[in-house]
């Protein structure tokens, strides 16, 4: 048997996100067994028996969850995505204070009962709880990592994708920094197909111009509030690369990933947590150092570094 067949998932939270990511991994047979935590009774018993119901058609079949935190106990990943949810008009940052107070008093819960697992967050502000869980904690950086820009990422590729008129897995590109108004893409590295970016023709004879990237990238880091004003959350995708994440992890993929961790002496940012490309497997994230960067980049990697750190340095305790 692979490691994913005999691994947990446990999910802390049973909301619009936490219950997307429990169906995603179930469909995609992300781990052997999923454990959904909540402290609202009714909703995590709710969302586990519907799960339940169609595991006959799933990856995995083993779902169970409910209020008593020990569900977790001896979990191999533990995603967190409890928290106050994003309201419209409202930044990542702006949830920082409230959802570090929560995690700060959860951390020790989850360490006693899953000491040996690797934690993602998905709650937001996610690099700032980041850097709150990895000093609560204590563990090793590469053990507490978040979702990072993997999902701007995916919206990155799926706009480029739509313009260039291929598959959204021909696109090659990455958004890296704050998971937020900070974010931005690697475009010295883009490539379609084997096509840097630039040299792109598209079906029409056009080709991508910087300005036009520029937007396309405006686009990506405002889709979210697009997604919040029209339904009030974003869960679907989120979830869907949360179960990506933990595939990634599981099998030991080695995958190259822009989730985010506590960086040490990364292209001149230290004790910050950012996305940058990371090699993501059982050991957790770690950075990959080889990554290119321009001048532009550099810059806009400190000016998200200093974004991040601020918000950080305002729930910061002790």
């Amino acid at each position: 048997m692979t490691q994913i067949e005999n691994s947990t998932l446990g999910i802390v939270g049973a909301g619009s996100v936490g219950a997307s990511l429990a169906y995603a991994a179930l469909i995609r047979g992300s781990a052997r067994h999923v454990r959904l935590f909540d402290i609202n009774a009714p909703k995590v018993e709710s969302e586990v028996l519907d799960l339940a119901h169609g595991t006959q058609f799933t990856g995995s079949s083993d779902i169970t969850g409910g209020t008593d935190i020990d569900v977790l106990t001896g979990a191999n990943v533990v995603v967190i995505t409890a928290g106050a949810k994003q309201k419209p008009g409202q930044t990542r940052l702006d949830l920082a204070a409230t959802n570090a107070a929560m995690l700060r008093s959860l951390m020790p819960q989850l360490i006693e009962r899953a000491p040996d697992a690797i934690y993602v967050l998905v709650t937001n502000p996610c690099d700032v709880l980041t850097m709150v869980a990895h000093k609560a904690t204590g563990l090793p950086a590469p053990r507490v990592l978040s979702s990072g820009t993997v999902l701007d990422t995916s919206r990155l590729r799926w706009l480029l994708a739509k313009k260039a008129g291929v598959s959204t897995s021909s696109v090659h590109a990455l958004i890296v920094g704050e998971h937020g108004d900070s974010e931005f893409p690697l475009w010295r590295s883009a490539t379609i197909g084997q096509s840097p970016i630039l040299d792109w023709v598209n079906p029409d004879g056009s080709r991508f111009s910087p300005a036009e990237l520029d937007h396309i990238a405006t686009d990506v880091r405002d889709a979210a509030y697009q997604v919040i004003r029209g339904k009030g959350a974003t869960n679907y995708a989120i979830g869907l690369s949360g179960a990506r994440i933990v595939e990634a992890i599981l099998s030991d993929e080695g995958s190259i990933l822009p989730v985010s961790t506590v960086l040490t002496d990364y292209h001149g940012v230290s004790g910050a947590a950012l996305s940058v490309p990371c090699r993501v497997g059982s050991a957790g994230a770690i950075p990959v150092a080889g990554t290119p960067w321009g001048d532009e980049e550099q810059r806009r990697l400190l000016a998200s570094a200093v974004a991040v750190t601020d918000a950080y340095g305002k729930v910061a305790v002790g």
